[in-house]
């Protein structure tokens, strides 16, 4: 197959993927304003408290490198 017909053919493809996007996209069921405020407040809250947890363990590991080092 030559160049020019992979062309050809990739455009001839575009419609038929755009109809079954669209298909794909009528299937998709998005979340309600309720379910991404809820999962973001998650999602901030787990993060600070991960944080929390390493800042403290870095301050563990510190004190101890300084004992260990001294």
């Amino acid at each position: 197959m030559n160049g020019l017909a992979k062309v050809r053919e990739f455009f001839a493809s575009i419609p038929r993927f755009l109809s079954e996007v669209k298909a794909e996209m009528k299937k998709v069921s998005f979340p309600s304003r309720d379910e991404v405020v809820g999962t973001t407040l998650v999602v901030l809250v787990t993060s600070f408290v991960f944080a929390v947890y390493l800042w403290l363990a870095d301050l563990v590991i510190v004190q101890l490198f300084k004992v260990v080092g001294s």
